[in-house]
């Protein structure tokens, strides 16, 4: 798949007479926002013809970035030296780009490293813009667009409302929720502070553990085939999914799809590592904060409202001695424990001083490569991506770039748009026979 790049340019924000939504110069960075992944998130959308014209495009996404101002800026310090979201309207970067291949010839798109090409790349590092665009046009009229955006501005369901945003200014539509961008306000700590649970070597760790030997895998040219990361896409029917909700049900509420889900791919990617019985293993799951705080966070909040449970157990309990229904249990019992006292308690600590005096740093750790034994899941499932309509209709596919962090799953709702889930699950390749020999078994 032949990409070439026509040009790239800064979009700013089209504020009209109006003006600026926020009066502010800088957005400081909440205890949520710096306690999440200091790294850029891919995602690529793929649009059949008849689509908008880049300009069109170009002017929606101007009218966009007015209503959401921090993605046209640049982090930084503010006054008080806090690290914050400079609002000084640099603008996102926008590329435009061709292919002369048909769409058809190069579906189904794979996650392999060739889909980086469809959006654009933060230059290891080097990159200044929060929000990158590309509009990558193919020889049938189809259109892929590309958005890279940076996690510390905010977290899934904030960016895909800015996703929303950009298709309805597009279309002359108001935009809708309408965003809040008030984070100084929504996230104070109590007086007195009130910390009641543990958040040393949950969501923070000790600086000397950072910098750590991690194992990385380059992508795409390591010369030993079984250490390489490949990853994996699991499509689960929704007959599928029922299935498995049956098997996990027990005396209390039914199993969510989420729920069920996880518990088997770890059940699955831990059988295929072949972990011994006393390792200890868990999965971590974001935990949307907005409706387990009171009052609720606002649907239109633009940062990040994110904790992260983490079920643990061992690989024997987890895939020998005891069903599926275990896995589902604890994580149950795990993501019930992570409510409004856990989500008030982080507030608390992060915000008493002692992660500065105790040079701790966030365990979340985008530098981190490999997870085994443990996995790490972003659910998608709830988002609207598929809410995007420009005025040429809603997208027929969507992905996550590839991303080859060992245990690290995506799950995204199926394009059948038929309650299926597709999930990227990325193994070594030599564990990945083993994965795709139980990943559709159903036996305990």
């Amino acid at each position: 798949m032949q990409i070439t790049v026509q040009c790239c340019k800064a979009v700013k924000p089209a504020y009209g007479e109006s003006g600026r939504v926020v009066a502010a110069d800088a957005v400081p960075l909440t205890v949520f926002d710096k306690a999440n992944f200091d790294t850029y998130v891919s995602v690529i959308y793929v649009f059949q013809p008849p689509m908008p014209a880049n300009g069109v495009l170009e002017s929606g996404l101007a009218r966009a970035l007015a209503a959401y101002p921090e993605w046209a800026g640049r982090l930084g310090v503010d006054a008080e030296g806090t690290r914050a979201i400079l609002l000084n309207d640099e603008g996102a970067r926008l590329v435009e780009a061709t292919s002369d291949a048909t769409l058809h010839s190069v579906l189904p798109l794979k996650p392999t490293p060739e889909v980086t090409g469809l959006h654009p790349s933060p230059d290891d590092g080097a990159a200044e813009e929060l929000m990158m665009v590309q509009l990558t046009r193919f020889a049938c009229g189809s259109l892929v667009v590309g958005f890279t955006a940076h996690h510390l501005v905010s977290d899934g369901r904030a960016t895909s409302n800015f996703f929303v945003a950009w298709s309805q200014a597009t279309r002359g539509a108001a935009v809708d929720p309408v965003p809040v961008h008030d984070r100084a306000s929504l996230f104070k700590p109590r007086d007195p502070p009130l910390v009641e649970f543990e958040h040393r070597g949950v969501e923070f760790k000790p600086l000397q553990l950072q910098n750590r030997a991690t194992k990385k895998v380059p992508p795409g040219n390591n010369n030993n085939d079984d250490d390489e990361v490949v990853v994996h896409k699991v499509h689960f029917s929704r007959e599928f999914i029922s299935r498995l909700k049956s098997q996990a049900g027990g005396t209390h509420r039914p199993c969510s799809t989420v729920r069920c889900v996880v518990a088997h791919l770890w059940r699955c990617m831990t059988v295929a590592r072949g972990l011994g019985g006393h390792v200890a293993t868990s999965v971590s799951i974001a935990v949307d904060g907005r409706a387990r705080m009171t009052p609720q966070v606002p649907e239109g909040y633009t940062g990040n409202v994110v904790l992260w449970a983490r079920p643990t157990t061992t690989a024997r309990d987890l895939v020998r001695t005891k069903p599926l229904q275990h896995a589902v249990d604890i994580i149950n019992r795990e993501l019930a424990r992570i409510n409004e006292a856990y989500f008030r308690s982080f507030i608390d600590f992060a915000s008493s001083g002692a992660v500065e005096k105790e040079r701790l740093v966030p365990t979340a750790d985008a530098a981190e490569m490999v997870l085994s034994p443990s996995i790490e899941v972003d659910s998608w499932l709830r988002m609207p991506f598929y809410d995007l309509d420009f005025g040429g209709g809603r997208p027929f596919f969507f992905m996550p770039s590839y991303l080859p962090v060992e245990g690290l799953l995506i799950l995204v709702p199926s394009y059948f748009g038929d309650g299926s889930v597709d999930a990227y699950v990325p193994l070594f390749s030599r564990h990945m026979d083993a994965f795709k020999n139980c990943v559709y078994s159903l036996q305990d």
